[in-house]
C-alpha cells in the first residue's frame, strides 16, 4: 500500500491500517529507542502514545502535505516524547538551564554544559529571554537538542521543511541583533 492510500485510511479512521502500521513499525522503534537511557516498558508506552497522535493527527487533517513518510513522521512525534519523558524524569538537561553561545568561524549557535559564564554567554542567555517561545522553541530543538530541520516540522506541526527552515534563520537572525545590535 502506497503512503498515500495508508494516509487516506488513517484519516478516515481505518482500525485495520493502523494496527498495521503499529505491527510493522513497532520493533524498528523499539531498536531506535534503545540510544536513550529509557526502560523498555516506557518505551513501548511512549510507541502506543506516538501510535495515537498519529491516528488523530491524521483524523483532525494535521498530516496534509505531508513532506516524510508516516514511519518518520511517527518516529519524530516518539522522538519528541521521549525526549519529554527525559526531562520529566530529569535525565536531560532542562532547556532554560543551558546557555549558548554562537561560534564566530561557522555561526552555529552552540551550548555550554559548565556551570560559570562568560559575558557572551550571559548575552546569549538574555537574547534568549528576548525573544518569542516560538523562536526560542525551534532554536533549541535545532541547536541544543539535535533535531533535524524535518523532526521540528514534525514535532512542532509546521506546514513544511522551508517554514522551519526560514523561522530558523529569523529568530537567529532577532537573537544575533540582540546580542550585538550593530550587525
Amino acid at each position: 500500500m502506497i503512503e498515500e492510500q495508508i494516509l487516506i485510511l488513517l484519516k478516515k479512521g481505518d482500525s485495520q491500517t493502523l494496527k498495521t502500521i503499529y505491527q510493522e513499525y513497532r520493533d524498528a522503534f523499539l531498536h531506535f529507542a534503545k540510544r536513550y537511557d529509557i526502560a523498555t516498558e516506557d518505551v513501548v508506552d511512549v510507541y502506543q502514545d506516538a501510535i495515537i497522535v498519529l491516528r488523530e493527527n491524521a483524523i483532525q487533517g494535521k498530516i496534509v502535505g505531508q513532506n516524510s513518510s508516516i514511519k518518520t513522521y511517527l518516529f519524530g512525534i516518539g522522538k519528541f516524547m521521549i525526549y519529554k519523558k527525559l526531562r520529566a524524569s530529569k535525565k536531560m538537561i532542562k532547556v532554560e538551564d543551558q546557555s549558548f553561545f554562537e561560534n564566530e568561524e561557522t555561526g552555529q549557535l552552540l551550548s555550554y554544559e559548565t556551570t560559570e559564564t562568560n559575558k557572551q554567554q550571559q548575552l546569549v542567555q538574555q537574547a534568549l529571554k528576548k525573544i518569542s517561545a516560538k523562536c526560542k522553541k525551534v532554536l533549541v530543538l535545532f541547536y541544543s537538542q539535535g533535531y533535524s530541520i524535518e523532526e521540528i516540522m514534525i514535532a512542532e506541526q509546521y506546514e513544511n521543511k522551508n517554514v522551519v527552515k526560514s523561522q530558523k534563520s529569523r529568530c537567529l537572525k532577532s537573537l544575533k541583533k540582540l546580542i550585538n545590535p550593530n550587525i
